[in-house]
């Protein structure tokens, strides 16, 4: 089952609570997971950050809107109970609790632009239209922005020359740790020039394996014939590793071909060569950083005598 957005979650969260008693955020994740028929993978998927459960955020969201539209409170630390209003909603109203049900409830409207102007949520409209949490609504955004990006660098990858490229590849492997020093990896690389091999790299500081690598500034895809020629390259070079690097695509028989020999060949595709770019801050720049922050509950706890 697909896992509900942040709306759906609200009144199925106020029927669990609608039997007066305090509940935790975690009872409350555990009852609407079995109430939608959650399975533990679907549990388990993580919004694109990787910094949270994707349906922790939705239901820890829709607990906020209802506590700001005074139909939950806070009872104690991570705990929280239904109050009036909300039980005489759940009894006049039978339809879905969503955001425009709690515009309509008094304080509400007041509650979320206090908490817009200090956090800069989207506006109410834009939540109700695409039904997505503002860490979902940042993310969509950062990951548009940064698909945008690595189409940029593919672009200029294609336009460079064979050598600036080959500069790219070495700075790229020595920012992720290969090859030593920028000069012991530029020495290295292109100096097979033949064979089917483009360069060798050390796969660490201390020069503990070697690996061999093909980059091609290609258009077409990929297929199996180059990565059988790069894989032969290797047998008779005795290597048992290899990187081939495109800023094009690889075929199918070509990836399986790869994954099935006995030597170990990494395929790096143009997409994927545009994001190890991005992650290792080659090619790029920092344009902004936005620091997302979180309530303190360990701060505002009080100590009791």
């Amino acid at each position: 089952m697909a896992i509900p957005d942040f709306q759906s979650v609200m009144r199925p969260l106020m029927e669990f609570l609608a039997d007066g008693k305090e509940h935790s955020l975690r009872e409350s994740i555990e009852h609407l997971a079995a109430h939608f028929r959650l399975t533990a993978d679907e549990q388990r998927i993580l919004l694109p950050s990787g910094r949270q459960e994707l349906f922790k955020n939705r239901v820890a969201w829709a607990k906020t809107h209802l506590r700001m539209a005074g139909l939950i409170v806070p009872a104690a630390r991570g705990i929280f109970q239904i109050t009036q209003r909300g039980q005489a909603l759940l009894k006049a109203h039978a339809g879905a609790i969503d955001l425009r049900v709690l515009k309509r409830q008094p304080g509400y409207a007041e509650a979320r632009d206090r908490r817009r102007d200090d956090t800069n949520d989207p506006p109410v409209d834009a939540a109700t239209e695409q039904s997505r949490t503002p860490e979902e609504l940042m993310e969509q955004a950062f990951e548009a922005l940064r698909e945008s990006l690595a189409r940029e660098i593919l672009s200029k990858l294609k336009a460079s020359s064979p050598a600036f490229f080959e500069r790219i590849v070495v700075e790229l492997l020595v920012r992720m740790g290969y090859g030593g020093s920028r000069k012991d990896a530029g020495e290295a690389l292109g100096k097979a020039g033949d064979e089917g091999i483009d360069g060798i790299i050390k796969e660490d500081r201390l020069g503990l394996d070697t690996i061999y690598i093909q980059a091609k500034r290609w258009e077409q895809t990929v297929g199996r014939p180059e990565i059988q020629k790069f894989a032969g390259a290797l047998q008779g070079f005795r290597a048992r590793k290899g990187i081939f690097i495109t800023t094009a695509t690889f075929s199918k028989e070509a990836s399986d071909y790869a994954s099935r020999i006995d030597s170990r060949i990494v395929l790096i595709d143009g997409n994927r060569l545009c994001s190890l770019m991005i992650d290792h801050g080659v090619g790029v720049t920092g344009v902004a950083t936005y620091a997302v922050q979180r309530i303190d509950n360990d701060y505002f706890s009080e100590e009791t005598a």
